[in-house]
């Protein structure tokens, strides 16, 4: 059907060895494995820049932390102070959550092991939430070449027929198929470069983010396991020295000494 639709429509003056002669001469199986490459592609790059939005979202919520959370009475006015949704806001209420639970317990348990293991577990949910999309880039970086390396086959085999059934090697023969078969080639290597770039860049970063998550995680832990006598030091703006003022003179006298007349 696809086959021809794109014959119809095909111009008068068209390239006989572009791309669209080529899908369309390759048939369904080249028209197939043309539309998952682009496919991939497309949901590749859709990962990324989404992944980009919410991981430049948790930096910036890591920033305006740093600046007003630690300065706060206790750490229910710290999160007040935190966006509803943030991810340093989740691992405070998990925080206070685990301590509040700690005192309901009736099996004896280390307070310490009890706070560890929630907030790891905070930790590790958006940790996993931030993951999400990454083995789809690793998938697509490992397979569409060897997906374009199946459009090629099919076109080498393709030109072979046409060489057994004309009796020679005429490139009028070959010249199409041999061209879909490069096509395929370069689409899975167009398609797999950039999600093997994107996952290695996504990673770099998720591992910076997972740092930071992981020591605010443990300065909430000292925190509550010090009743708050233990937290980070806010960092403030140091003050410009004062300048001593100059020694002042009066008459009679020069440079504080007193001089007689």
């Amino acid at each position: 059907m696809l086959t021809t639709i794109l014959a119809a429509g095909a111009p008068a003056g068209e390239n006989p060895y572009g791309l669209e002669a080529a899908l369309r001469e390759g048939g369904l199986i080249a028209q197939t494995v043309f539309g998952i490459l682009v496919l991939m592609l497309f949901v590749s790059l859709y990962i990324l820049f989404t992944k980009l939005f919410e991981q430049q979202k948790i930096i910036n919520q890591y920033k305006r932390m740093r600046s007003t959370f630690w300065s706060a009475n206790s750490l229910r006015e710290g999160a007040a102070k935190l966006e509803k949704n943030s991810a340093y806001r989740q691992i405070v209420d998990d925080g206070i959550q685990a301590q509040d639970q700690y005192k309901q317990l009736t099996d004896p348990m280390e307070a310490h092991d009890w706070l560890h293991g929630s907030l790891a577990r905070s930790e590790a949910t958006i940790n996993s939430a931030l993951g999400g999309g990454l083995a789809f880039l690793a998938t697509t970086g490992a397979t569409a070449p060897f997906i374009g390396l199946f459009g090629t086959v099919v076109g080498i085999y393709r030109a072979l027929i046409k060489i057994g059934s004309a009796g020679q090697a005429s490139i009028d023969a070959v010249a199409g198929p041999v061209g879909e078969a490069l096509i395929m080639t370069a689409l899975g290597l167009v398609v797999a470069v950039p999600a093997v770039l994107a996952y290695n860049f996504l990673q770099r970063r998720n591992k910076a983010i997972s740092e930071n998550l992981n020591a605010f995680s443990n300065d909430v832990l000292g925190y509550l396991a010090s009743d708050g006598r233990v937290r980070p030091a806010v960092t403030t703006k140091a003050a410009a020295p004062v300048k001593p003022a100059a020694p002042t003179t009066t008459a009679g006298q020069t440079g504080g000494v007193q001089t007689r007349a």
